[in-house]
């Protein structure tokens, strides 16, 4: 198995996350990671997904996924030729003790604290995955209190956009 990020362009319309998502269900896929948001066209969106699974199903989801009515354009993007970033926020246990450590950690991995009480740090980290990972490794032993990270997105490198050839839902089918 290997891990696959597609970028998906569709139109802005209610519904058509359920679709696609129940289409990697329907074919027994774990979806790792989804991130939908709008783009720069004002009625399509972007969904950023992060499946693992060997290749020759993915393509067989990603024909199919092109047969939606709602789906304009699928990018399967390589981690080499792509900007990939999560997003994880992270509320940790902290005393007068442990804070100038968690600090100094905050520093390394160039994330910032969002949030200061007397007995917390909620830090917030950008970054890849492993970046991500390893931060949390690091903070485990002050007392990780609660969690919560984003789905990943990501753009292709340079100055090419899958959204360069004025993709709109008209076209599709045309």
């Amino acid at each position: 198995m290997s891990r696959h990020t597609l970028s998906v362009l569709v139109e802005n319309k209610p519904g058509v996350l359920a679709r696609v998502a129940s289409l990697f269900s329907r074919r027994g896929f774990n979806i790792e990671s989804l991130a939908v948001g709008p783009t720069e066209i004002a009625d399509i969106s972007r969904m950023t997904i992060v499946v693992n699974v060997e290749d020759s199903p993915l393509e067989q989801v990603t024909k199919q996924l092109n047969k939606l009515i709602n789906v304009l354009k699928i990018v399967e993007l390589d981690p080499e030729s792509s900007v990939q970033r999560e997003i994880m926020l992270v509320k940790v246990r902290s005393d007068n003790e442990s804070r100038s450590s968690i600090l100094e950690t905050v520093q390394m991995f160039r994330a910032k604290v969002v949030d200061v009480a007397p007995d917390a740090l909620t830090i917030e980290a950008t970054g890849n995955h492993d970046k991500l990972i390893a931060l949390l490794k690091v903070l485990e032993p002050f007392g990780v209190k609660e969690l919560v990270q984003s789905g990943l997105v990501a753009v292709g490198r340079g100055a090419r956009s899958i959204t360069d050839r004025s993709v709109r839902p008209a076209e599709k089918g045309a």
